[in-house]
Parts: structure tokens; sequence; C-alpha cells
């Protein structure tokens, strides 16, 4: 009868086990193809309005790529069963810390969306945390019955299992950092039409694109520019934030796409005094428009990065270091 029972608990711990695993696996994986998404909700968090911690803002980048690392790390030592005591552990802390996040986000409605999938699935507050709730309950489970978690392979390869997994993180992370996402969940996607994307459906749902706007002094000139075949933005959601060594290269674009027949726009939320000394300094002979931050950072990962448009369609979108790969 006790073989029997442990049997039963054995299949449950390695169900649980799967689950776990997988989900803390895939939760880390849409997150690592873009760790900047992940920054800027870490932000938001932080911010004065939700727990009012802003001395940590300037953190959010390291913290999210630590945590989100961490889960893909611990997701499959715990598949691999790789020092199973430490890894639950682990586990129990970064499960408690989300529970704690997703219940106060849903709890006090603070943050829509937690950005527990990145922008790959979205899921309500409660939801979210119900999530939580339910992989806690199986975290716990698995500590208690630990014995169960056993190694797959051989010791030395279990390790090895992990540290790839590590390598192969940390090499991903670099490369999303210093290009672009390797996979853009979002609504402005290269491929994706904007207009289309600011349609509403009569579905009930607010559409995927509903903050675009492109303004001058005076009108929004979205309709006008998303009508035209070449187009293309330099988005600097931020200028006092914009990585200045991008601007002579930016220039230089500027000049040969014109030569091409496009329409240039810079496109920022800065105000306007230091949009014109930028443009003075550096000789940019193309009109600023003013966009919400928040949009103009869905757009792009990258500050500034460059977007080329035909018709409201996205045909290619690039960060500022890689601007010689544009095919204008």
């Amino acid at each position: 009868m006790v073989k029997q029972k442990d049997k039963f608990t054995n299949i449950l711990v390695q169900i649980s086990r799967i689950i776990v695993g997988g989900l803390f696996i895939f939760s880390g994986f849409v997150k690592l193809v873009d760790p900047i998404g992940s920054q800027y909700k870490f932000e938001e968090y932080f911010s004065e309005g939700v727990l009012n911690l802003e001395f940590l803002i300037p953190y959010a980048l390291p913290f999210a790529i630590f945590l989100i690392i961490a889960e893909i790390v611990l997701g499959f030592a715990l598949l691999v069963g790789w020092k199973a005591k430490f890894t639950v552990n682990s586990l129990k802390l970064i499960i408690l810390f989300f529970l704690f996040l997703t219940w106060y986000s849903a709890y006090y409605d603070k943050v829509t969306d937690c950005g527990c999938f990145g922008d790959a699935i979205k899921l309500t507050p409660w939801e979210t945390f119900w999530k939580d709730v339910i992989l806690t309950i199986l975290i716990f489970f698995i500590g208690f019955k630990i014995k169960f978690i056993n190694r797959i392979f051989a010791r030395n390869n279990n390790g090895l299992v992990v540290f790839l997994s590590l390598l192969i993180s940390a090499i991903i992370t670099w490369y999303v950092l210093v290009n672009l996402p390797i996979i853009d969940f979002r609504a402005y996607a290269v491929g994706k039409n904007i207009p289309e994307g600011m349609e509403y459906k009569n579905d009930g749902k607010i559409p995927p694109i509903h903050d675009f706007f492109l303004e001058d002094a005076q009108n929004d000139l979205a309709p006008e520019i998303l009508a035209k075949e070449k187009v293309i933005l330099v988005i600097m959601p931020s200028l006092e934030k914009s990585n200045y060594d991008a601007f002579p290269e930016i220039k230089k674009l500027s000049t040969t796409a014109k030569e091409k027949g496009y329409s240039i726009y810079g496109v920022s939320a800065s105000f306007s005094d230091i949009i014109e000394l930028t443009k003075t300094h550096y000789k940019l002979d193309f009109e600023f428009l003013f966009c919400d931050e928040t949009t103009l950072k869905t757009m792009i990962r990258s500050n500034p990065g460059i977007m080329i448009l035909n018709k409201g369609t996205i045909v290619d979108k690039k960060n500022w270091r890689n601007i010689d790969e544009l095919d204008l």
C-alpha cells in the first residue's frame, strides 16, 4: 500500500515538475527575446504611482535580465534535476515575488498587464494572479516531496544542460540589446499595417494600435504620412536619453533617403527646446513630430530607432547601430 502511494505521489511530482519547468522556460523565453519590454514593465512597477520605489528605476534593466535568465535556468534545472533543493528554493522565492506583484496589480488595479508572458500572451491581472497561485501550490508541493526529484542524466551532464541554458540566454540577451528583439510580438512588427491595426472590429475589443498619432504644432499628420509610399521615421522616445553617437549616421541616412524619394520625419515625446538644439547641433534637416513616449517605446526597442513605412505597412525597422543594413 505504501509503495502504491509513493508511486502515485511520484507521478504527481513528475507532472508538476514538467508543468512548472516548462512554464518557467516559456515565460522566460518570450521575455528573453525582448528584455527591454520587461525593463519598461519594472519601471512601471517601481514608479511613484505604483510601488513608489523610484530609486530602483535605473536598475530596472539588469533586474529584468536577471529574473528572465533565472526563470529559464531554473526551469531547465528543475526538469533535469540539477541541485533539486537549491532549485526548488530559488523557484519559491521567485514565485512568491511574482505572486505579490500580480496580487498588487490585480487588487489595486495599478498595472493592467504584468508582462509575465511578455507581449506573446496577454492575461488580465486576476488571471495572472491565479496562474501564479497554481504555480505556487505546485512548487511548494514539489518542495515537500523533493525526494522524488531525481537527476535525468549523469551528474556532470545535468550541470552541463544548466550551464548551456545560462550561456545561450546570456548570448541572446546581448544580441537583442545590441540589435532588436529576435521575435516581435507587438502590433508594430515588420509586415504589420498600422491603419489596419487601428481599426475597430465591432467585437468589443480595443484595437491593438489605439494611441498612434504624429502631431506637428497644429495637426495630427498620421493619416497623411500613413498614405505615403516611402516614409522613414526616426524614432526617439526621449531625446534626453538617446544615444547621440547615432545622429551623424542618421544625418547621412537622411541625405541618402531624400535623394531616393523618401519622406523622413523625426518622432519624439521630448520638448521642443531640446529638439531644436539637437537639430541645430547635428544639422538634421527633417521635420520633428510629437507622439506619446509609451507608444514610441512600443514601436521600436531602440533610442533612436529607424522604421520604414510603405502606405502604413512596416517594411523594415532597425536599431540605429544597424542603419547600414537598411535596404532603401
